[in-house]
């Protein structure tokens, strides 16, 4: 097994499109703030003009369809054509499961790279408790019949107070899926979870106990694993990945973010407008992302700090990492 810290890169590049920001769930930890991204949805003409801005790096830019339920977007199949043409580096549609518009039957394994599936729960009464009834029998089945169909299949399981228990349970429940990837995240305050009990994160010794340990027994069973680094000693070096990589968060209304911390807020550093990409004036993002704290992230620290400890002499413990820096486990 090996194991490495994922570097940033000015070669690789991430689009992160939300093509509209409806869905059928109300899920406890949704980042989605609809006053801030929009509640319209996108026609196939903007969603082929936007994809065209980063056309010509698209070779080296992985490409995520998200929602929202991207799979209730009736031309998302069109979307995925298109991208297809223009040849995208890989492409990924996130969903909840439900898979609408039999999307399925839509498009052919290849012409995307992953369907990602979201679970927050190896029982059905974790899971539905945070995403919604049926969501777990959803999912299940919807990776069994898209594996059954030839597709690449990932996981994404979103780690908070009220799912860390189940995480140990995590290497059996996926043993037998046929996924290929798996991926851990930390939940955000944002969107749904500002305002809910589900915002609670993992402490730093509860999230150091659990996850290496459980993302290393997923890998032995031949599954990429990927998850957030979070914590740095102070002998590491904070890096920003908007200072060194190229990732754009783009919303319904217009609004591109380099970070996805930000999201909540009109702090984005470009707009689309009349399908151009648009630098927005300070104060945006990009002021915060050269400061130097010793506590590493400065919008972590800014925006939600309850993962920082300090010592009697007011220092940090230890430093957050970018949320984007991933730790990678191949088999």
């Amino acid at each position: 097994m090996k194991k490495q810290t994922v570097a940033f890169s000015k070669q690789s590049a991430n689009l992160f499109f939300h093509i509209l920001t409806r869905c059928n769930l109300r899920c406890a930890h949704c980042y989605i703030n609809r006053d801030q991204h929009g509640s319209n949805t996108l026609s196939l003409e903007t969603i082929k003009a936007w994809l065209g801005i980063f056309a010509s790096k698209a070779k080296e830019t992985n490409l995520i369809f998200l929602g929202g339920e991207p799979t209730l977007h009736p031309d998302l199949s069109s979307a995925v054509s298109i991208a297809g043409s223009m040849g995208f580096k890989s492409i990924t549609i996130d969903t909840n499961g439900f898979l609408f518009h039999n999307i399925l039957d839509k498009i052919t394994p290849d012409q995307i790279d992953f369907f990602s599936f979201s679970l927050d729960g190896v029982s059905k009464e974790t899971n539905d408790a945070i995403r919604g009834d049926g969501c777990f029998d959803a999912v299940m089945s919807g990776i069994s019949t898209a594996v059954e169909k030839g597709f690449t299949c990932s996981m994404i399981y979103t780690v908070s107070e009220k799912n860390i228990h189940e995480v140990p349970k995590l290497p059996e429940l996926v043993r037998d899926l046929g996924i290929s990837r798996f991926f851990i995240q930390v939940v955000g305050l944002r969107g749904e979870s500002e305002n809910t009990d589900a915002r609670h994160q993992v402490s730093k010794s509860i999230w150091q106990a659990s996850i290496p340990k459980t993302a290393a027994q997923i890998a032995e069973q031949g599954i990429i694993v990927t998850y957030p680094k979070v914590f740095l000693t102070h002998e590491e070096t904070f890096e920003c990945a908007a200072n060194v990589a190229d990732n754009y968060f783009i919303f319904p209304n217009g609004r591109v973010y380099q970070c996805p911390l930000c999201e909540d807020f009109a702090f984005h550093s470009h707009e689309i407008i009349d399908n151009v990409l648009t630098p927005r004036p300070k104060i945006n993002e990009t002021d915060f992302f050269s400061l130097h704290i010793p506590e590493g992230c400065v919008m972590n620290k800014l925006i939600q700090p309850g993962n920082l400890s300090y010592d009697d002499n007011g220092f940090p413990r230890y430093k957050i990492a970018c949320c984007m820096l991933k730790e990678e486990l191949q088999p």
